[in-house]
């Protein structure tokens, strides 16, 4: 049965689907993917995702592995690759033959645990040069490049994940991309398809509605917790996003956990 909606701002990932299938919407584009299929996200983006396909014989089944910008600049100066075009931050392609044989052989890992910590780094080392030799190549690539946009303005995002509860000022993310302030909302805007003020929100109201969900947080706590210093402020942007007033999701969501039960 499908799954309820997860909303989430996702790193740089890609994620091989084993079994089952997935839906995931970021803006106004909606990729829908299965077995046989891997979804490639080369920058922290917004989105909302939904199991489409699974059951209790057949759950539904995907190996994620994040992209590691450091091996990523390291294999492909190795490699000698050309410079990355610019590509859209989501996509949906066939999982290559040799990548799903390098993610099966890290997989069969959990089972000899005395050989993870021996031979996870060289299989997951393995499993991105694949993926940089293949299709996705040309996307990934762009994560590697040092003091590229994307690397700048990763350093920006990493900045307001740590801080999302406190007032950030523009300025101060700019200076730390190492961009003028109208350079830095130009390429945030571009990489990750929204405003730095609007990216610190949806973060807020991720974390809000996760420490509500899993830690049973009151909508006031949640709130406060998360930087807001209005209560009604707090529910009306969280009806935008979600779709309902935090209370009313709350409820829906404890349904449908007793009605899976």
């Amino acid at each position: 049965m499908p799954s309820a909606l997860q909303y989430a701002i996702s790193r740089p990932l890609v994620a091989l689907v084993l079994q089952g299938s997935k839906r995931v919407t970021m803006g106004n584009r909606t990729f829908d993917f299965g077995a046989g299929e891997s979804l490639l996200i080369t920058a922290d983006v917004p989105t909302v995702s939904q199991i489409t396909r699974a059951n209790v014989n057949q759950p539904y089944l995907s190996l994620v592995l994040e992209l590691d910008p450091a091996v990523i600049e390291h294999l492909a100066a190795e490699m000698r690759a050309s410079p990355a075009a610019r590509s859209t931050p989501v996509s949906v392609e066939p999982t290559e033959s040799e990548v799903a044989d390098a993610a099966l052989r890290l997989v069969r890992l959990l089972d000899r645990p005395s050989a993870l910590p021996v031979l996870q780094a060289q299989l997951v080392r393995e499993m991105h040069y694949w993926l940089l030799a293949g299709q996705h190549g040309s996307a990934i690539r762009r994560l590697g490049v040092a003091e590229s946009h994307a690397q700048r303005i990763s350093r920006a995002v990493a900045l307001i994940r740590s801080e999302f509860a406190e007032p950030l000022k523009v300025e101060r993310l700019a200076d730390v991309a190492g961009m003028s302030p109208s350079a830095f909302h130009e390429h945030f805007r571009s990489i990750t398809s929204l405003t730095p003020l609007q990216f610190q929100k949806q973060l807020r109201l991720i974390e809000a509605r996760r420490m509500m969900l899993s830690e049973g947080a009151t909508v006031s706590g949640a709130a406060y917790a998360v930087g807001y210093e209005s209560v009604s402020q707090f529910t009306r942007e969280y009806g935008r996003m979600f779709g309902s007033p935090p209370a009313r999701d709350m409820k829906a969501a404890k349904d449908r956990i007793l009605a899976a039960a």
